[in-house]
């Protein structure tokens, strides 16, 4: 069931206090099983319209494809930044999801005044944040950062795809899949496979890997 489209409620809150830049933060890719978590800061220039950008889990492939497309083109900045699966398996899930956002924050070309985010607050943020629960379904800016950040990893996946090809990511861009699962049993783990997961602890990756 498609939500309520975001807003720019707390968007037009911090503006009313002063900011004047106002990025939206989203990650995207903490469930797989393999590849990296990627995040995204997106800053929509004021009274910029995207129709149709929500929550990237309420649209279909082609739908966040094309709003990829026109969030780049009339966006005021994107940061993006991946971390990749020994990182998540060295320092967990949720610290390199944080990591991603923050680095996602650096990438862009000056500091905003504040950073809406989706989720809970940050630890080690660069700058004054705010965290939504549920912010991608709520604010504008955060619905364009979760797009931008999926279909960015979906890139990634993809192109993992054609060097794995044995394991189906372009389908299931590493979630744990029957067809994966099944693909793990038969091949084992390949070096984007996150190993601290449990499906995928006591394996162990191919030499040389």
């Amino acid at each position: 069931m498609v939500g309520r489209a975001p807003g720019r409620r707390r968007e037009r809150f911090w503006r009313r206090r002063g900011a004047r830049s106002i990025a939206g933060i989203d990650e995207a890719g903490r469930g797989p099983l393999a590849g990296p978590v990627v995040a995204a800061a997106v800053l929509l220039p004021v009274g910029c319209r995207i129709p149709g950008a929500r929550d990237s889990k309420e649209l279909n492939p082609g739908a966040r494809e094309r709003l990829f497309d026109i969030i780049h083109d009339r966006a005021t900045a994107v940061g993006c930044a991946a971390v990749g699966p020994r990182v998540v398996d060295d320092m967990n899930i949720l610290r390199a999801s944080e990591l991603a956002m923050r680095l996602a924050a650096e990438r862009l070309p000056s500091p905003p005044d504040i950073s809406l985010i989706d989720g809970n607050p940050v630890s080690g943020f660069p700058h004054e944040h705010e965290a939504m629960v549920k912010g991608d379904s709520r604010e504008l800016v955060i619905a364009c950062a979760s797009i931008v950040a999926k279909v960015t990893r979906d890139h990634i996946m993809t192109l993992y795809d054609s060097i794995y090809p044995h394991y189906g990511f372009a389908g299931h861009k590493g979630y744990p899949t029957r067809a994966h699962m099944a693909a793990i049993e038969r091949h084992g783990p390949c070096p984007i496979h996150r190993l601290s997961f449990s499906p995928l602890r006591q394996r162990s990756l191919p030499l040389g890997a």
